[in-house]
């Protein structure tokens, strides 16, 4: 395809013909070239065998003596239409003219590829057509009423040798151009015009042949839109040599001059154009026309929100044909007053009634066959109609019937409707309410809706309190005919402010919608009341100022409260312990609770020998009393009662009002028992992994001696696996006083084993040690004592000094195995090779070579041989 590719002339495919005295254009144009985008043309001529030059694009010398004045004069010129392309012209072509024409480029390529030029056969006919009117060469003039008919004619013939169609189109002038109305094209087709296709659907407009090659062109309805001078263009087409059809050439006659004269005209005349509602609505359309004779008018009337409505986006409300039968309507009826005017009586309008009114009326008259035909028909100016709405005349009062003078309170307000004047049945009211801040000073402050009616007395909640209304904390309703109640059952801080509402009246209209034709808005309620700071005073009492360990210690705490209404209290114990405790780091132990419903809880108390020992009761409505039987040393601290007071919420739930907080008492026991001491050894602190390790919790005591029966330790292991103690302690395991030893879950292969070797010793050991058993190790020992009367007393929690447990790995029992199995699988293979390679030179690759005998000669010198 690369080596096929070259430049290409092409011109029309011939022959082309063309009728005498007629301009003709024969396009040419050149393609796949190379050199610059514009290219340049030659034209030339023959009518046998030598060619002339006609014209050239960059030549100016290259026109033939014989066509110099004719291009001077223009009559021959070349018309560029594009870079590549070129148009010849020739002006008033003569049969002189008719030959071949020869379309040359001169050369811009970088090598000779392709077509230089081309030729057309162009071939010069007589003029055979003629086109005439009807009757005279001069065209007439015709005046016509309105909805008249009329025809006109023209006729076209051609005696051209060559096969032609002519081209028939009737157009009309109204301004400065001419308009196509109908067509009978070359091929045989009818074409209306723009505008034209519904009247040539109808049968208004139609195009007929007839004898002696006439075209007629009947026009039915004629209205001011048909105004204008008419005539017949007609055209002779020719198909060319390539299929399609070409135009050779147009002429026109204009036959007529026609005259539309208006023959009626449509007003609308209002009686009223303001009326109240429930009156009627008077309009009246008046048609004036200059027919004389039978004829009959069709009047229709029609609807508008907009002056500016077309008649299609107008309503129609009733119509009256022109056999006087009117549509049917209930409140709307159609007159027929005399033989010009039509009344259209509305009555009982309503608000949606204003708009505009208009009427269309036609006027038709009778055929011979019978049959009626519209002749004209007209649209009168819109008439402009406001109905004014009866308002009822009330007035709107609110008032509180419930204020509330604390939070929590009830409010209730009542909006009635009083001094009712010029209401009907048909009247129906409703309500909304609205709440607005009161700030200080004079800053305003927009309304907020609570709540609204519709016209069905439907409540649509506003955003403000939406979630309070659907729980049922906000009630509006309907008390009678003329009251609304608004009712919040908890009224809070947040509600103070003004209230006041808003009655909507509504009135029915005639499709039994309800619409708002008035509000009327109250004078505001203040909702407000003094609130004063809650105070809450909370005493704690020790009811036994000494005790011992063993005994029964007891306090009250005695409650007072100010501005807090119907309140409730609940109160919490707790234990400020030691900083030496190590069983809360914190400090502080919540102990019992009982709340505002008398509801005891245990919170933090984990004694499970002593579930039972710890008592807190309600003595008085604000005295409470706590008790903590066999109180042990461990016990020694400071104990406050921590207080909440709770007033009445909404829907039944109590609301927190203030905390408060006692003041301490303490536990405190003299003792002069012995002292504990805890440590951990252990003889291999350097492991290898898989061997046992031996970790020592060691008890010693100091001060007064007891006997082993008298005491009894609970033992924890915890490790650290980290050399800082940067890490959460983890529980290994644990043996209580009773014997009871208790292990936490493992992930490792290794395995713990915790026992007491002697009263005050106790062995953990880590067997099959392994890399993550490695880590800082210590125990934590909580000492009991038994006192002189049988009383088990628990001692502080003790923690030993952490060991580092070291786990190495053994070398060379790691690799003794692995070594072990390489050198015995390299020896085995090493032996394979060494049996695979003698077997394949033996038996597989052997080659027997037979060698000829050479005989022993000395080497000859080289000059010998």
């Amino acid at each position: 395809l690369a080596f096929c590719r070259g430049r290409i002339v092409r011109v029309p495919k011939g022959p082309l013909i063309r009728v005498v005295g007629t301009e003709v254009a024969i396009p040419c144009s050149v393609s796949d070239y190379d050199g610059p985008s514009e290219q340049n043309f030659d034209w030339e001529f023959s009518r046998d065998t030598d060619f002339l030059r006609i014209v050239s694009t960059w030549d100016s010398t290259f026109t033939s003596e014989e066509y110099q004045k004719r291009v001077g004069r223009g009559d021959i010129k070349l018309r560029r239409s594009s870079n590549d392309a070129v148009e010849l012209v020739i002006r008033n072509i003569q049969p002189a003219d008719q030959g071949r024409y020869k379309c040359s480029t001169p050369s811009t390529d970088a090598t000779v590829q392709g077509n230089y030029d081309a030729e057309v056969q162009v071939k010069v006919i007589s003029d055979g057509l003629s086109v005439s009117g009807s009757k005279a060469r001069s065209s007439t003039s015709l005046r016509l009423s309105e909805g008249d008919s009329f025809k006109l004619r023209c006729s076209a013939t051609t005696t051209s040798p060559e096969h032609t169609h002519l081209h028939v189109t009737w157009q009309v002038k109204s301004g400065s151009s001419w308009r196509d109305i109908l067509s009978l094209t070359h091929e045989g087709k009818f074409q209306p015009g723009p505008g034209y296709e519904e009247r040539y659907r109808s049968g208004d407009v139609r195009l007929d042949t007839g004898a002696k090659d006439t075209y007629r062109l009947s026009v039915s309805q004629a209205s001011s839109a048909d105004d204008g001078a008419y005539r017949c263009l007609v055209s002779e087409w020719v198909r060319g040599a390539d299929g399609s059809w070409q135009k050779i050439q147009e002429k026109s006659v204009e036959i007529a001059t026609v005259s539309i004269q208006r023959t009626g005209e449509c007003s609308c005349w209002a009686v009223n154009v303001s009326v109240t509602e429930r009156d009627s609505l008077d309009l009246t359309c008046n048609i004036t026309t200059d027919r004389s004779g039978i004829f009959q008018a069709e009047v229709m009337w029609y609807f508008s929100a907009s002056p500016d409505d077309t008649l299609s986006d107008a309503q129609l409300l009733l119509s009256m044909d022109h056999d006087s039968v009117v549509s049917d309507s209930t409140l709307i009826s159609l007159s027929h007053v005399d033989r010009n005017s039509y009344r259209l009586l509305v009555r009982d309008v309503d608000v949606e009634d204003s708009g505009y009114y208009f009427c269309e009326a036609a006027i038709w008259v009778p055929l011979h066959n019978g049959s009626w035909h519209k002749v004209v028909e007209r649209t009168s100016a819109p008439v402009s109609v406001v109905v004014t709405a009866l308002e009822p005349d009330y007035d709107v009062f609110l008032n509180a019937s419930k204020t509330p003078k604390f939070s929590d309170d009830p409010t209730e307000l009542n909006c009635r409707i009083t001094n009712v004047q010029d209401t009907e049945a048909n009247i129906r009211f409703s309500v909304s309410w609205y709440y607005r801040q009161r700030l200080p000073g004079d800053e305003a402050v927009p309304e907020e809706l609570l709540a609204s009616m519709d016209a069905d007395w439907a409540l649509l909640p506003g955003d403000r309190g939406r979630e309070r209304i659907q729980n049922g904390e906000i009630i509006f309703s309907k008390k009678s005919a003329d009251t609304f109640t608004l009712r919040i059952q908890w009224t809070s801080e947040s509600d103070r402010g003004d209230y006041f509402c808003v009655i909507s009246a509504w009135s029915r209209h005639r499709n039994n919608s309800w619409v708002k034709s008035k509000d009327v808005t109250s004078a505001p309620v203040h909702i407000f009341w003094a609130t004063q700071d809650y105070t809450l005073t909370v005493e704690a009492v020790k009811l036994k100022p000494f005790f011992v360990a063993g005994h029964t210690f007891e306090m009250t705490c005695k409650v007072s409260s100010k501005n807090i209404k119907t309140p409730r209290y609940s109160v919490l114990i707790t234990a400020e312990k030691p900083l030496a405790d190590q069983s809360n780091p914190n400090g502080t132990t919540r102990i019992i609770s009982l709340n505002q419903d008398s509801v005891v809880r245990l919170e933090d108390w984990t004694d499970q020998t002593r579930v039972d020992g710890v008592v807190l009761e309600k003595v008085q409505e604000n005295e409470f009393r706590y008790r903590m039987y066999q109180t042990q040393i461990s016990d020694a601290g400071l104990y406050r009662c921590v207080v909440t007071a709770w007033s009445p919420g909404g829907g039944g739930m109590w609301r927190e009002a203030v905390n408060g907080l006692s003041n301490p008492i303490q536990i405190d026991f003299q003792t002069s028992g012995p002292v504990f001491n805890v440590s951990v050894h252990s003889d291999s602190p350097t492991i290898y992994q898989g061997e046992v390790a031996d970790l020592l919790c060691i008890v010693t005591t100091e001060g007064m001696p007891l006997e082993p029966d008298d005491m009894s330790f609970d033992v924890s292991w915890f490790a650290v696996r980290s050399f800082a103690l940067d890490r959460e302690p983890i529980l290994l395991a644990s043996l209580d006083r009773r014997g009871i030893v208790t292990q936490s879950r493992r992930n490792g292969s290794s395995d713990l084993s915790l026992e007491r070797i002697s009263p005050l010793e106790f062995r953990l050991r880590v067997h099959g040690c392994q890399d993550h058993d490695f880590g800082n190790h210590y125990c934590v020992v909580t000492p009991w004592v038994r006192s002189a009367t049988g009383v088990w007393q628990r001692e502080p929690d003790i923690r030993a000094k952490p060991l580092f447990l070291s786990v190495k790995m053994d070398v060379l029992n790691a690799f003794k195995y692995p070594l072990l199995i390489g050198i015995g699988l390299a020896t085995v293979i090493g032996l394979l090779s060494c049996l695979i390679g003698y077997c394949s030179s033996r038996w597989c690759c052997k080659k027997e070579v037979q060698e000829t005998r050479r005989e022993r000669r000395r080497l000859m010198s080289m000059e010998m041989d």
